[in-house]
């Protein structure tokens, strides 16, 4: 689908949404038998507010869905399980007829959401797939294979690897071993490395080398803690890295573990732009694109959330109109019960020079925010 097709397919959901008084719940007439118009009721579950790129897509939603007329219920768990499963039981419980939910942990939320579609809601998976479970109806997301393969390729063509420049030594990390998305990233950048760990091209000091993509876990980071980065390369640069030996290029899958990796490194006396190594991230958190314009980080991947909340708006949209919200995959996201219907949307790589034309020009961040 084009971009422009995608926008005006947007703006056509948007518009039927706001002729509505109020909105629908799915599968519903607009209006009941008697005439009166039945309110849209949307609980939102974000994971936590200790990543920034949580807080602006969950309120970002919401305004969007306040704006159409729609009763909304944000709630945030703070990475904890159980406390996310009584904040999606409160939403049913207070009248959400469609629940939006990034979940904590992709496996545990089934009997949960089993409950919820038991009093027809429906559910919409937001950038994290939910497992083990029918009672996921719909998933919006990037495309997360993609996000890993760029900062893959960005390391093959950043060390000339493909002209066979080497040996480099590399230390891998991966995201939380309960995000479902963390293998697909992995797996992405894997695919483009680990040709290049097997001929010698790249080597990995500290031995944390998964034999394949299904050993990512070994080198997991659990809730993607930038804290748990930091200790965890400081463990390899005191045990792995003595007698002059430096680090070349970390995969960092996302930018809190980037940010945990970069703090390591200063405190090992690292010196930005000459010793420094070349850093991978996702998701031009604030901080990282300073770290990007001060020569901390090599690159991050962008995943513009305003077009994902857009789209899952459109989702809802589509919804209380009584109409099939649009997606483009229904043969890559099998969550072990189902293939879940998807909307994919695309990311990119943003380096330094990309900052104020790709991510200020275009209103994500605001130049004060990142020091220019």
């Amino acid at each position: 689908m084009t971009r422009m097709k995608h926008l005006s397919t947007l703006f056509l959901a948007i518009g039927l949404a706001a002729g509505m008084s109020a909105c629908a719940p799915a599968g519903s007439n607009n209006a009941s038998e008697d005439g009166d118009a039945t309110e849209c009721n949307v609980g939102i579950s974000m994971p936590t507010r200790s990543l920034e790129r949580w807080i602006n897509d969950g309120e970002g939603l919401e305004e969007k869905l306040k704006a159409r007329g729609c009763t909304v219920d944000l709630q945030y768990a703070e990475d904890k399980t159980d406390q996310q499963i009584s904040q999606i039981q409160n939403q049913v419980a207070g009248g959400a007829k469609i629940l939006v939910v990034a979940a904590i942990d992709g496996k545990t939320l089934g009997p949960t959401l089993e409950s919820a579609k038991d009093q027809d809601v429906t559910v919409i998976a937001y950038d994290r797939l939910i497992n083990g479970t029918d009672a996921v109806d719909y998933y919006a997301t990037f495309d997360n294979y993609q996000v890993g393969q760029l900062q893959g390729e960005f390391i093959e063509e950043e060390l000339g690897l493909a002209n066979g420049e080497g040996p480099y030594n590399l230390e891998p990390f991966a995201g939380s071993p309960d995000d479902n998305n963390a293998s697909f990233f992995f797996s992405g950048a894997w695919d483009v490395l680990l040709p290049y760990v097997e001929s010698g091209q790249l080597v990995v000091p500290s031995g944390k080398s998964p034999a394949d993509n299904a050993g990512w876990t070994s080198i997991g980071i659990l809730g993607w803690k930038s804290a748990d980065a930091q200790s965890e390369m400081d463990n390899r640069l005191q045990s792995f890295y003595t007698g002059g030996d430096k680090v070349d290029v970390v995969l960092s899958p996302n930018d809190s573990l980037a940010l945990g990796i970069e703090s390591s490194l200063l405190a090992a006396g690292y010196t930005p732009g000459t010793d420094w190594p070349l850093i991978t991230g996702q998701d031009a958190d604030a901080a990282n694109i300073k770290a990007l314009l001060n020569d901390q980080q090599a690159m991050t991947v962008w995943k513009d959330t305003r077009e994902l909340g857009a789209q899952v708006d459109a989702m809802i949209a589509s919804l209380v109109a009584g109409e099939d919200p649009e997606v483009n995959d229904t043969e890559t996201y099998d969550n072990e019960v189902k293939v879940v219907p998807t909307y994919i949307l695309e990311p990119q790589v943003v380096v330094k020079d990309d900052v104020q034309g790709t991510l200020v020009d275009s209103g994500f961040v605001s130049a004060d925010e990142v020091g220019l």
